[in-house]
């Protein structure tokens, strides 16, 4: 069983990767020596290796979502603020910008804003759910199925 000095460490060690680092901020006195000897015990290593593990799968998850809100997203109050300008601002609400990449004033009234490529979250969303964390992949293949039809009919009405 380990103290709550050790899991502290663990829980640093697994987030930084710094044995010095991780230690001091578990409040150790001697950082440098007593985190490698910690990194010494099998127990140690285990809970580490559980807890890199877990923050591992909280990455994906959180990259896994991030791209679902990219493709799916509203684009409302990004419309919003292109229609009304600062007032948009002034709202009490702050606006919901995640699927905006940039926002230029090139001239004195003027706004400019650059959305993320929806495709490219598609795409991969489709990658990730060809491999084993995402069951609905059939359905990503469908949309971008489609997508890579429509881009051909355009291309040939040109």
């Amino acid at each position: 069983m380990l103290k709550r000095k050790e899991k502290v460490f663990c829980m640093f060690y697994a987030g930084c990767g710094n044995v010095w680092e991780a230690a001091k901020k578990a409040g150790y006195r001697e950082p440098e020596k007593q985190g490698r000897a910690l990194l010494g015990r099998e127990d140690i290593i285990g809970e580490i290796n559980r807890l890199y593990e877990r923050n591992l799968r909280n990455a994906r998850q959180q990259a896994y979502s991030g791209y679902e809100r990219l493709a799916f997203g509203s684009v409302r109050d990004a419309v919003e603020l292109l229609f009304a300008g600062d007032t948009a601002l002034e709202q009490e609400k702050e606006p919901d910008l995640f699927n905006v990449a940039e926002i230029k004033r090139p001239k004195e009234g003027a706004m400019e804003i650059k959305f993320f490529d929806r495709f490219k979250a598609l795409e991969k969303l489709e990658q990730w759910g060809s491999g084993e964390n995402n069951c609905s992949s059939d359905f990503y293949k469908a949309i971008i199925g489609g997508i890579k039809d429509t881009e051909g009919e355009e291309q040939e009405e040109v």
